[in-house]
């Protein structure tokens, strides 16, 4: 766990932001193995920063995707320079 930069420079400050911290990850940690997810705990992490307000059941963004197998049109897909 790291904590990149604390809002407050109290020790009660410091010290409730720290516990916030461990408790966010012992969350993760719990939610990580009782739902099986095969992602990092920081993968979850970043996952949830930007999913944030999504009403998407919890399952159903940390699944895991099997990207080679998605057919990705790339006749759409334009092209920075035409050679």
């Amino acid at each position: 766990m790291r904590i990149k930069q604390f809002y407050g420079t109290s020790f009660n400050a410091v010290k409730t932001q720290i516990w916030i911290g461990i408790c966010v990850y012992v969350v993760v940690a719990i939610l990580r193995k009782r739902l099986d997810i095969p992602h990092s705990l920081y993968n979850i992490l970043q996952i949830f920063s930007v999913t944030i307000f999504e009403k998407v059941p919890i399952y159903q963004l940390v699944k895991k995707v099997d990207y080679k197998s998605t057919n990705i049109d790339t006749n759409k897909q334009l092209t920075l320079f035409d050679y």
